[in-house]
C-alpha cells in the first residue's frame, strides 16, 4: 500500500502532492471492522453502570437531587450539532469525488471548514468561561479509572472510581478529535491560499510546492482519520447501552438514577 503521492516538479524535483485514496479505503474498511469486533466484544462484556441495589441505597441517600440533572446546556449543545454537520460535509465533500461522485466540491468543503472553524473557536471560548475546562481532558488522576475500566472489562471488580462527568471513552475521543481538528483546520487555512474565495485573498505563492504538497498530505491524513472517528462516534451514539447519553445531547439532561449508575457524584456534583 502507498502512503502519499509523489509528482515531478517543473524543475524536475520529487514533491509530494497528497496522501494515497489507498488509506481512505484503509480507514473506511478498519472502522467497519472496528464495529464488527466491538459489537461481537459487547456480547460477553459486563456492563460498567453500578448495581440495581447500590443505586437504589445512593438514591435514599442523596434524596435531595432534582429528577433531571442537566449535562449539556443549550449551548453546548448547539455547538456539538453545528461541529457535527461541518464534519459530515467536510468528509463528504473530500471523498466523494474519490468514490466516482462529481461535483462542485471544493466551494462546499472550504465553506465547511470557515464553518467548523468559527464553531471551534466558539467552543474554545465558552468551554473556558463557562464551563469546567479540565473536566474533559486527560491526566494522572484517570490512572486510577483507567485501571478499573479495564479489569471490569475482564469481568473482575476492583471498586475503582466511576466516571465524573465524561467517560473514559469520551475524554479519549476528545483528544482525538482535538489532534486531528487542529490539524485539519491549520492545514485547511493554508490551502485555501490557493483557493478563490471572498474571505482572503489568493496567494498561491504563499508557500513553495514541498511545503504544500506536506500540507496536503497532513490535511489528507486528518481527513482519512475523521473517517474513523465519525465512523466510531455514530456506532457508539447508536449502542442501546449508551443511548442515554445520545439522548442528553438532544435534551440537555439525563434521570437522577442514569447520574448515580454510571457516574460518580462526588466527581461530578450534579447541581440542577
Amino acid at each position: 500500500m502507498d502512503f502519499v503521492t509523489w509528482a515531478l516538479s517543473p524543475w524536475g524535483e520529487n514533491i509530494l502532492i497528497r496522501i494515497s485514496w489507498d488509506l481512505f479505503w484503509a480507514s473506511l474498511v478498519g472502522g467497519i471492522l472496528f464495529l464488527v469486533a466491538h459489537g461481537g466484544y459487547m456480547l460477553f462484556s459486563p456492563h460498567h453502570k453500578r448495581e440495581s441495589g447500590e443505586v437504589d441505597r445512593m438514591e435514599k441517600e442523596r434524596a435531595g437531587l432534582p429528577a433531571r440533572i442537566e449535562r449539556h446546556s443549550f449551548m453546548a449543545r448547539v455547538f456539538h450539532w453545528v461541529m457535527a454537520v461541518a464534519m459530515l460535509a467536510l468528509v463528504f465533500t473530500a471523498f466523494l469525488p474519490v468514490v466516482g461522485v462529481k461535483f462542485a466540491w471544493v466551494y462546499w468543503h472550504w465553506m465547511a471548514g470557515i464553518l467548523l472553524t468559527g464553531s471551534i473557536i466558539f467552543h474554545v471560548i465558552h468551554a473556558t468561561f463557562f464551563m469546567d475546562f479540565w473536566s474533559i481532558w486527560l491526566g494522572p488522576r484517570d490512572i486510577p479509572e483507567a485501571k478499573a475500566e479495564i479489569m471490569r472489562d475482564f469481568g473482575v471488580e476492583i471498586g475503582g472510581p466511576k466516571p465524573g462527568k465524561y467517560p473514559l471513552g469520551n475524554r479519549l475521543y476528545h483528544f482525538a478529535v482535538l489532534v486531528a481538528g487542529v490539524g485539519a483546520i491549520a492545514s485547511g487555512l493554508l490551502m485555501m491560499s490557493r483557493v478563490r474565495t471572498p474571505i482572503f485573498e489568493r496567494n498561491p505563492y504563499l508557500m513553495g510546492d514541498a511545503a504544500y504538497g506536506l500540507t496536503y498530505v497532513i490535511h489528507g491524513l486528518t481527513g482519512v482519520g475523521f473517517v474513523g472517528l465519525i465512523i466510531a462516534h455514530i456506532y457508539f451514539a447508536l449502542r442501546p447501552e449508551k443511548f442515554w447519553i445520545t439522548k442528553s445531547m438532544i435534551f440537555g439532561t439525563i434521570s437522577k438514577r442514569e447520574y448515580l449508575e454510571h457516574h460518580d457524584p462526588d466527581r461530578w456534583v450534579a447541581t440542577k
